[in-house]
């Protein structure tokens, strides 16, 4: 369960969340982070959030986002607004670690699916990229579809393949959210 000032940290991305305002102090409006990316990470999946809007203030280092194919950088004091359904990814390109209060408008179920990604990966349950399996992947992406969709393939897509291959995922053992990581 994320609370004020609750880190989490991912070893497979090297990217750290620290917990600034989490939807129970908001009632559901916010999630507030500071999130700390090391040198060079991984881009990302593209992604895209169907009902949250995202801020993004670079308190230090460059950020590297890609929106809608195009790349750009950010630098210290720079912000950018990501309106909702924008297709994007962001990393690290530069040779010291990127620091960015990052704001999550409505805060719906993000924290679980932050929790849960990061738990996977420190478990050992993800590439070195940090991506799960490809069934849990699927089990995930269903259950957060509320607020994270990947890119690719089109989302009526996903929904069709994951509806027939979510019995599947159960059945090996995979579940969309861990006690372990949201406790």
């Amino acid at each position: 369960m994320a609370y004020k000032e609750k880190r989490l940290y991912n070893k497979a991305t090297r990217q750290s969340i620290k917990f600034i305002q989490t939807k129970s102090e908001t009632f559901g409006r916010l999630l507030e982070m500071e999130a700390t990316y090391g040198a060079h990470s991984n881009e990302p999946a593209e992604h895209y959030h169907p009902y949250q809007t995202e801020e993004f203030t670079v308190l230090s280092g460059k950020l590297s986002v890609r929106i809608n194919g195009q790349i750009s950088v950010l630098s210290q004091g720079e912000k950018l607004y990501i309106p909702a359904n924008t297709v994007h990814s962001m990393w690290n390109d530069a040779d010291s670690e990127t620091v960015v209060n990052w704001k999550v408008e409505p805060a719906l179920d993000t924290e679980y699916f932050f929790e849960t990604l990061y738990g996977l990966a420190n478990d050992g349950k993800t590439n070195e990229e940090g991506r799960p399996a490809f069934l849990q992947t699927i089990i995930t992406a269903r259950r957060f579809a509320n607020v994270f969709r990947l890119s690719k393939p089109p989302y009526l897509i996903q929904q069709m393949a994951f509806g027939i291959l979510a019995p599947v995922a159960y059945l090996f053992g995979y579940r969309p959210v861990y006690k372990k990581y949201i406790d």
